[in-house]
């Protein structure tokens, strides 16, 4: 047969393939070659200076390491001069073993170093089976990537604690309250944080009793801090909380940075996020939150038990948090207030899919004070409302309040305010006994969804617009151009058309 210069050309071609082919199989056996005389030496070298722990041998190391599909966890750093593993008390992490006594005997070990700077508690990856247990003074809990503290359900495992002494009685219930999941009273210097673990309150249970009325006591926070100083809670998340996720009571110098706070948006009441709580000097950043109550929500008491306990929340930065709240609102003041709020600075924050952006509520009867909040870059994406101010609030502790308790609303300022879908940009309502008084907006722009004659809705309102705001503010306030120059004077303080519906 004659050859062709064609099938010459096919020849030589194949011929290039195949030894191409064969320069790449020497190739890669080389670099596995290369790769197994590496792990075998460095096998070798861990069992000579007695790095193979367990038995596991050189073949074992080599097989875990040839056949590991992900990099190893990221070790938890030492943040105290002592560490402990949860599993150093008997912990098991299958989601199945009870941890509480581990958890009270690390707590305890820790306690012992208290003058040596405390210690730190490690829970590494599982899924940690607990009821309520107390952390202690000069303490970090680190939970690890993959790590999940889990509450028990069933409500035998935790115990009754009085009622707060602002509140009068349990919040839903007279009498005792359950205590938290994790707390803590008086504590100096307590840390919690982690590489993003969680912290599971199972609420599944709690949500369904209280919608049957089957509970005799208000049901417990996910993490409540009381009389406590120097709090960290940072790189973790919450959720899923029988009632509150993170309650500091009457705490100073609280900082909770990069968390999220999780749990279904309807169907799990009052599972508000962050409650600072007669709280001073309080800082909440880079949070992610979208629960079934209001996101964040800064309170200090309720009527007359708050007046006589008469300790404020005060100096609070709330920034660059975007926040959930189908039923309530992103940002609340309220309504238990009557120990008083001051000087509140919310900034940075995106409200989305929302009935409410912020909200102020009160009542007669909390008696108090609400003053020096300001709002700065507010953004509402379909929020239903956008800015409201309530103070018809009327749920109260018991009978015994004060009808003459009459909250003052003064200095409020929102600033640098958009967004798009708002059926009702703002709802500022206030009343012949409680007047709202120096309220401002300036900035603002933003897209409605729900054309009404008033949407900017106002009444017993005192303040001022300056410069550019759509829409077109209510008739009560004064007209202020850039330069601060008054341009027209408010008409009247009588109420505008009101929208109950929101």
């Amino acid at each position: 047969m004659v050859e062709t210069g064609a099938g010459r050309l096919h020849q030589r071609r194949g011929a290039a393939a195949f030894v191409a082919a064969k320069k790449t199989l020497l190739a890669a056996a080389w670099v596995v070659g290369f790769a197994l005389v590496f792990l075998w030496q460095s096998a070798s070298i861990s069992l000579r200076s007695g790095g193979a722990r367990g038995g596991s041998g050189s073949g074992g190391v080599l097989l875990g390491l040839l056949s590991a599909p992900l990099p190893p966890l990221r070790p938890a750093p030492r943040l105290r001069p002592a560490a402990y593993n949860l599993t150093d008390f008997g912990g098991v992490g299958d989601g199945r073993a009870l941890n509480t006594g581990a958890f009270e005997r690390a707590v305890e070990a820790i306690s012992a170093l208290a003058e040596r700077g405390g210690g730190q508690l490690n829970v590494p990856p599982g899924r940690w089976l607990t009821a309520p247990f107390n952390l202690t003074s000069h303490m970090t809990l680190f939970l690890a990537e993959g790590t999940e503290i889990l509450g028990i359900p069933d409500e035998k495992y935790w115990p009754l604690m009085p009622a707060l002494p602002s509140y009068g009685y349990g919040r839903e219930r007279k009498g005792p309250r359950f205590g938290s999941l994790i707390h803590g009273q008086n504590l100096r210097d307590v840390v919690i944080t982690g590489h993003n673990g969680s912290i599971n309150g199972q609420g599944e249970v709690w949500w369904m009793k209280h919608r049957r009325r089957m509970l005799n006591n208000t049901r417990p926070p996910l993490v409540q801090l009381m009389w406590s100083k120097d709090i960290i809670v940072a790189n973790i998340t919450l959720r899923n909380s029988p009632f509150w996720h993170f309650h500091p009571y009457d705490c100073t110098n609280v900082t909770v940075s990069n968390v999220t706070i999780l749990s279904p948006v309807s169907g799990a009441p009052n599972t508000d996020g962050i409650d600072p709580d007669s709280c001073q000097d309080v800082l909440i950043e880079n949070c992610y939150i979208s629960v079934g109550d209001d996101a964040i929500a800064v309170k200090s008491g309720w009527d007359q038990y708050g007046t006589a306990y008469g300790r404020p929340s005060s100096n609070i930065s709330i920034r660059n948090v975007t926040a959930r709240s189908l039923v309530s609102a992103g940002i609340s003041i309220g309504s238990e207030m009557s120990g008083g709020v001051a000087n509140v600075t919310v900034e940075n924050v995106r409200i989305w899919e929302s009935r409410r952006g912020v909200r102020i509520k009160t009542a007669t009867g909390r008696g108090g004070y609400i003053r020096n909040i300001s709002y700065r870059n507010i953004t509402f994406d379909n929020v239903r409302a956008g800015i409201v101010i309530k103070v018809d609030y009327n749920e109260h502790a018991d009978d015994g309040y004060d009808r003459n308790a009459f909250p003052d609303i003064t200095s409020i300022s929102f600033k640098e305010i958009h967004g798009r879908g708002v059926r009702v940009p703002v709802r500022a309502h206030g009343s012949d006994v409680i007047p709202i008084k120096d309220i401002s907006f300036q900035d603002m722009s933003v897209g409605i969804s729900y054309k009404k004659k008033h949407i900017f809705q106002c009444s017993y309102v005192e303040g001022r617009v300056i410069g550019s705001v759509f829409p077109k503010p209510c008739e009560n306030l004064d007209v202020y151009n850039e330069q601060g120059q008054l341009v027209k004077r408010a008409v009247s303080l009588n109420s505008t058309e009101l929208d109950y519906d929101i």
